[in-house]
């Protein structure tokens, strides 16, 4: 598998997260990759950094947005930034290195954030 920075998708996280006032996500502790090769069915997915490192390393939790190049590229824009916004719904408000399970992040909320999305910025 191979591994590189993301910025496209950190600057979609970040223009999301600042339209739908997602304030409690400290892009300083979010970090976003973009994997090739990978057998994974999933479009992209998060991560958090477990409590057992974080008290090791004596460093706050840290969150990676991966997405999977071969599923997640060729989405239109729309579906990109559904995607986006589904991953960033897993990251709790705490941001403690756990995370919201799908009883949260389901399909419904995600619609209906992307469309408040889509309304604001066409209102700015």
């Amino acid at each position: 598998m191979k591994y590189e920075a993301a910025p496209d998708v950190e600057q979609m996280a970040k223009r999301i997260a600042a339209v739908l006032g997602m304030n409690w996500l400290d892009f300083s502790r979010i970090h976003f990759l973009r994997t090739y090769g990978s057998k994974s069915r999933a479009i992209a997915r998060v991560s958090g950094l477990p409590k057992v490192f974080q008290i090791s390393m004596g460093i706050p939790a840290h969150y990676v947005v991966e997405v999977i190049a071969e599923r997640f590229d060729r989405l239109s824009d729309a579906e990109k930034e559904k995607v986006i916004i589904h991953e960033l719904l897993h990251i709790p408000k705490s941001m403690g290195g756990g995370y919201r399970h799908h009883d949260y992040v389901t399909r419904a909320r995600v619609n209906a954030l992307w469309r408040e999305y889509k309304r604001r910025r066409s209102d700015g």
